[in-house]
């Protein structure tokens, strides 16, 4: 896995993932949104607190519901790739059941043993249960929905790319997640999207210091248009 310097990834968490992927923009210009940024699908069942959750894809896909005739990698594998890693982690699963999203594919004693194995995050493409828990056990969550249970629950693949709520995630990329959903970012731009979020947050901050000013009128609006 290709990594960056840590202080990259500090600078990413102190933004929003609506500003990152406005730098993304900035950056490298508009991509395809399924190369960008998570679909509406997804939601966040456990906050990571006042600051984004940012790290490492680290994917694998499940089969929660029938037992698979080929399992080409296992689940001790996958847990031991997470403790390896020595970096922050957002463990990104996707149910390819058929049909899919039905069962569960991480619960609570999963959320455990990521968290203390060095997982910061987990971004699923199908369900969560136990979120009580998964919250208890202090991993911030993000999911496409809740059930109750699931079947013989099998991992199938990892370091595999994924698709999460329309997201294409390879291992490695690098997820900025908070309530808006998740932002990917590519290691090889990463620096230079880290420097862009300031230029964004200080250019959105002049806009909204400008409207809110109490002296503003629609003369001052009608000059704002023009130039802008």
């Amino acid at each position: 896995m290709k990594t960056i310097n840590q202080s990259i990834l500090d600078t990413l968490a102190e933004y929003d993932s609506a500003t990152v992927q406005n730098a993304g923009i900035l950056v490298r210009g508009y991509i395809h949104e399924d190369d960008d940024y998570t679909d509406p699908s997804i939601r966040e069942y456990v906050s990571p607190g006042d600051k984004p959750t940012v790290g490492y894809a680290l994917t694998s896909t499940w089969a929660p519901l029938t037992e698979p005739t080929e399992i080409n990698s296992n689940r001790i594998d996958y847990f031991d790739s997470i403790a390896k890693a020595n970096v922050p982690v957002v463990v990104v699963q996707q149910d390819v059941e058929k049909p899919s999203r039905r069962g569960a594919i991480i619960g609570d004693g999963m959320a455990y043993q990521m968290k203390a194995l060095g997982a910061v995050g987990a971004l699923v493409d199908g369900n969560a249960r136990d979120v009580p828990g998964i919250k208890k056990a202090g991993l911030p969550l993000w999911a496409t929905g809740r059930v109750p249970g699931h079947g013989p629950f099998n991992m199938i693949d990892q370091n595999i790319e994924v698709v999460v709520a329309s997201l294409k995630i390879v291992p490695g990329d690098i997820l900025v997640c908070d309530a808006d959903g998740a932002t990917k970012v590519q290691v090889d731009i990463a620096a230079d999207v880290a420097k862009m979020c300031a230029e964004v947050r200080m250019k959105e901050s002049a806009v909204h210091r400008f409207f809110v000013e109490k002296d503003f009128t629609l003369e001052k609006w009608d000059t704002w248009k023009n130039d802008n």
